[in-house]
């Protein structure tokens, strides 16, 4: 019974220490984070693009700066980010639009955005429509219950 009891006590300690250590880890994190959170609103500002396209790409053959690539972190330069080519009074630049703005940005249409860098962060308003609210996703039990309308 006591090489039992020595085992889990061990196994406890191991898991004391995992769980201190992601506490810590998550408090510096969550400080980087406010941080940058903080420098994209300080370089904010509004601007009225055209939308020309929108596309999930991997960063290497978005068109973006060979500065920004070399910048992402490695395990970061294989995933989808959500682009958008626009035009921005007469130039057309390729931009990295946040989640939600990606979902409600129409095509081909001319918007008020605030950008931070080649960063979208917000939609103000869309020429002569109303900003859509962003679609709901359907619960993992709404996919399976039938409509009584169909």
């Amino acid at each position: 019974m006591s090489t039992f009891l020595n085992v889990l006590i061990v196994i406890l300690f191991i898991v004391v220490v995992a769980l201190a250590v992601l506490y810590f880890l998550g408090k510096k994190l969550e400080k980087r984070q406010v941080e940058q959170q903080q420098a994209l609103e300080a370089a904010a500002q509004t601007v009225n693009m055209l939308v020309i396209d929108k596309k999930k790409m991997k960063l290497k053959d978005a068109g973006l700066p060979k500065i920004v690539y070399e910048q992402t972190p490695k395990y970061m330069r294989r995933t989808k980010l959500p682009i958008v080519k626009a035009k921005i009074g007469p130039k057309v630049m390729t931009l990295i639009a946040d989640a939600k703005v990606f979902e409600v940005l129409p095509i081909k249409t001319e918007a008020k955005v605030v950008i931070s860098g080649i960063y979208i962060t917000e939609i103000k308003s869309l020429r002569g429509k109303a900003v859509p609210p962003a679609p709901k996703k359907k619960s993992f039990w709404d996919k399976f219950k039938k409509n009584d309308k169909k």
